[in-house]
């Protein structure tokens, strides 16, 4: 049921915001779920998470992240991204919830021709409460655009 509820809360967030721009996929890593990605102009763009956790056992994870692509690069037959950003996480389980920031930076290459796309990131943070400690994260995927 609560892997229901993640992807209902996941697709409703997704649809809010609409244009061409949007793919969605999936994240295998800490943590390791559903991912969609908005993207606002050519270099800006937010992503979404609605995950579970290895790290916090049964933990419901959410992020929001902003990503700013700064160097993008043709490379035959695609395109490169590379990309940093800052966002609020979410761990909600059954013992508390956790609170932290995050800053991924990562890369990402578009499939020219078909509507894929795979990256790779990492994703240092800092938990906020209950307790402020450093935290990492980080991941592999693949969206599909449309």
């Amino acid at each position: 049921m609560k892997r229901i509820g993640m992807v209902a809360v996941f697709a409703l967030a997704v649809s809010a915001v609409s244009t061409a721009q949007t793919s969605l996929g999936i994240i295998l890593g800490e943590p390791s779920g559903l991912t969609g990605k908005q993207w606002f102009g050519d270099s800006a763009a937010a992503e979404m998470v609605v995950a579970w956790s290895f790290v916090s056992p049964g933990a419901l994870y959410l992020h929001l992240d902003y990503k700013q692509h700064f160097y993008q690069e043709h490379i035959d037959p695609g395109m490169i991204f590379v990309y940093a950003g800052i966002g609020p996480r979410i761990y909600i389980r059954g013992d508390g919830v956790t609170i932290g920031a995050r800053i991924p930076v990562g890369i990402e290459y578009r499939f020219e021709g078909a509507p894929l796309e795979v990256f790779l990131e990492v994703a240092p943070g800092l938990n906020i409460f209950p307790e402020t400690e450093p935290s990492f994260g980080g991941g592999i995927g693949v969206r599909f655009r449309f």
